[in-house]
């Protein structure tokens, strides 16, 4: 794909944005029938032209004219239809201008609420393409600006959205859409979706409030109102545009006059001047009216954010994004942050345009995310990974040995002692075949596998290092954060614990189980290999080796003959070998039996065991690059 576009279809106002593969960096809000946010209303005029934007809310000669048709799109089945002859009007708008050109190489991203399912998608996609759009992907509009704030040079936040629970919260004309991502997954919500509360309502306080103040024209504006939904709409969006522009800079307004006056052409003209200052303001967010229940717009807007707290699971958020025309009100985010106090609020300079440029961006990530994926491929099938793997495996078996012949000899050597010294064993001979068979029994316990993880944790950080070296690069060519593929961000200093507080992340469960992977095949190993190495350090083995020399140093030599080994020796005389004797020769033997086992999966074993691991850990590390790649692309769909 070449071009990219972005259309934000809104209930009351709308906007396309264009981003090309490779010259822009932000995408281009395009102008559309002379606006870069036009009215979302059509009319079919008797000569069968169509008009789109502003002119069609007052045109004469109208057989049919729609506005606010999006927000009734999952309640009215004629929605769709109109849905239709809008977007047909936007694409020849498009092609009139050259902005769009016939047959390009190029695709739309199209915005719908989070709350709308799969099926209403679809729906919703296959109207665009009947009306002769190019492909088409329809997007959460929350997410879309969620990405467009990952792509922002002014926020970057990018690495926040990706790592932290955010709740984004889109305020549109006719609804208030939120949508809970953690780790980049966006979370249903039974709030999710469409709670009714627009910025719309502000506009009717806005504009009854002016009408009340006209004085004697009050009466001939309610009747145009009255006898023409196109004009009282159309004062609905001037009284928008005046709140919008209020809202970007209460500071100056406190002190400068802001108002407009606009002619109503009906019957005869008349004019309504719309006016915003502080004590309107409050109005607009404290007044009580039917339209919301008789309740005021900030106590419905509080409520939802405390039906969203509520119904969030996991971790409050601790970013809070907003976006819509309304979020430049002060007062939103102050709401925002009485009820999630420990989060951070905020929002673009131009929220009215987020979600289309967010829209624009999805396109080419998903471009640059298809060729990433291919580049990652390619690396998973080459051999890279395993002659990394191959290289680190010796250290990796002498850690592993390191880690456990000490908990053996403690856990596993000095209990046989023991069992030996209290007449439970009846014979020397016996004690190595005891030992032969209990080592493989320790090996597989929960506690042998936690002192594994902490050495093999340390094991694959310089393995991480120098994988990186081949992941670093494919990031960067796909404008893709090099963290998306580094496994090092998820292993703590110490070297030995995973991040406490990204166990929410999904790599973490991917770090975790390569790690117990890498585990589960070192013990495998070990266990094969018990009954083939020479476990026994010297002709009598381990355990018969060091009791018997513990014996002949209480004893004496003399008592040494040849049936000592097979003898019952009388418990009293057992007891007269002291533990702490034993250990010391047990100790002194430790580097002996280590060794024995460095030989024995070096070079006895080399080329199974070398094989079988290099297999099984750079499978895992494959598995756990392709799940990281999947969050990359999270923020697309």
């Amino acid at each position: 794909m070449d071009r990219f576009f972005g259309f934000d279809l809104g209930d009351a106002e709308s906007a396309v944005a264009r981003l090309s593969k490779e010259d822009q960096v932000v995408p281009e809000m395009l102008t559309v029938v002379g606006e870069q946010s036009f009215i979302t209303a059509y009319a079919q005029l008797s000569s069968g032209e169509l008009l789109i934007g502003e002119k069609a809310c007052y045109a004469d000669n109208v057989i049919k004219r729609k506005l606010r048709f999006k927000s009734r799109f999952l309640t009215d089945r004629s929605s769709a239809s109109d849905v239709k002859s809008f977007a047909a009007g936007v694409l020849g708008e498009l092609y009139g201008t050259g902005d769009l050109i016939k047959n390009e190489d190029c695709s739309f991203y199209i915005g719908c609420p989070a709350g709308w399912k799969a099926n209403s998608r679809e729906h919703y996609r296959e109207i665009f393409e009947s009306a002769g759009y190019p492909p088409a992907r329809i997007i959460s509009e929350s997410r879309a600006a969620m990405v467009s704030a990952c792509q922002s040079k002014h926020l970057q936040i990018g690495v926040d959205i990706l790592s932290k629970p955010v709740l984004v919260v889109d305020i549109g004309s006719s609804t208030t859409d939120f949508a809970y991502i953690m780790g980049g997954k966006e979370v249903e919500m039974q709030t999710a979706g469409e709670v009714v509360l627009g910025g719309g309502i502000m506009d009717e306080i806005l504009l009854e409030e002016s009408v009340e103040a006209s004085g004697l024209a009050r009466k001939k504006i309610k009747a145009v109102f009255e006898a023409s939904e196109a004009w009282k709409n159309y004062a609905e969006f001037a009284a928008r545009r005046l709140k919008e522009k209020y809202y970007s800079d209460e500071d100056y307004w406190s002190t400068h006059d802001c108002k407009e006056t606009i002619v109503l052409h009906y019957d005869r003209p008349v004019k309504l001047t719309l006016r915003m200052n502080s004590s309107i303001a409050k109005q607009l967010i404290n007044k009580r009216t039917p339209w919301l229940g008789g309740r005021s717009w900030k106590s419905v807007f509080i409520a939802s954010l405390n039906d969203v707290k509520a119904n969030i699971s996991g971790a409050q958020p601790e970013l809070i994004f907003l976006t819509g025309g309304v979020s430049k009100l002060a007062a939103i985010r102050d709401w925002c942050s009485e009820v999630f106090p420990d989060a951070v609020v905020i929002s673009a300079n131009d929220p009215e345009f987020s979600v289309a440029r967010g829209l624009a961006y999805c396109g080419r990530i998903d471009e640059d995310i298809k060729e990433f994926r291919a580049d990652l491929d390619q690396l998973i099938k080459s051999t890279a990974i395993e002659e990394i793997v191959e290289k680190h495996i010796p250290v990796l078996y002498r850690d592993a040995v390191d880690c456990l012949v000490a908990p053996i000899v403690e856990q596993v050597a000095m209990p046989i002692f023991d069992r030996w010294r209290n007449g439970e064993i009846s014979k020397l001979s016996d004690t190595d075949s005891i030992l032969q068979a209990e080592v493989p029994e320790f090996l597989r316990k929960d506690e042998t596998r936690e002192l594994l993880a902490g050495p093999i944790t340390a094991w694959l950080k310089p393995v991480i290092e120098e994988l990186e070296s081949l992941t670093v690069p494919i990031c960067i060519k796909h404008r893709v954060p090099y963290t998306a593929l580094s496994l090092r961000s998820y292993l703590s200093a110490d070297d030995i614990d995973i991040k406490v507080d990204a166990k929410n992340i999904f790599a973490v469960e991917e770090m975790t189980f390569l790690i117990d992977s890498i585990v589960t095949a070192i013990v495998a190993i070990l266990i094969s290999a018990i009954d083939l190495i020479p476990f026994m350090a010297g002709p009598e083995g381990v355990i018969i080796g060091v009791i018997a020399s513990a014996v002949v140093l209480i004893l004496g030599k003399d008592k040494m003959q040849d049936k000592l080994l097979t003898a019952d020796i009388p418990k009293a005389i057992r007891k007269l070998v002291p533990k702490n004797t034993f250990k010391m020769r047990m100790d002194s033997i430790c580097a002996d039996v280590k060794e024995t086992f460095y030989e024995s999966l070096e070079k006895e074993k080399n080329d199974e065991i070398t094989a079988k691991m290099v297999e099984d850990i750079s499978g895992q590390i494959e598995h756990t690059l392709v799940k990281m790649a999947e969050v990359v692309e999270i923020p697309l769909g």
